[in-house]
């Protein structure tokens, strides 16, 4: 008697884990066709006006990578300088 009231609890579970289980794979489909639209609104969001949503980045001249360089160069020097002082004391 005590197992066959195991396996019909084990029945039982089983049974409500496989609805468990459909409700999500069904509630996963609906978020997957959501996800779509809200990617074809974002796209058509994106090309008005002619813009994309996504930057292409910003490009720097050359003069201004020479003056980020020769600052970044000037740090670099104040660095290596504090620490040669601590060195010789």
């Amino acid at each position: 008697m005590q197992s066959s009231r195991v396996s019909l609890t084990c029945k039982g579970v089983s049974m409500m884990m496989n609805k468990v289980v459909a409700s999500l794979r069904k509630e996963y489909s609906r978020l997957e066709r959501e996800m779509g639209q809200v990617g074809k609104a974002l796209d058509a969001l994106g090309h008005a006006g002619g813009k994309k949503l996504k930057s292409t980045g910003r490009t720097l001249s050359k003069d201004a990578r020479r003056r980020i360089a020769e600052a970044q160069r000037l740090r670099w020097a104040k660095v290596r300088k504090a620490a040669a002082k601590l060195v010789k004391t």
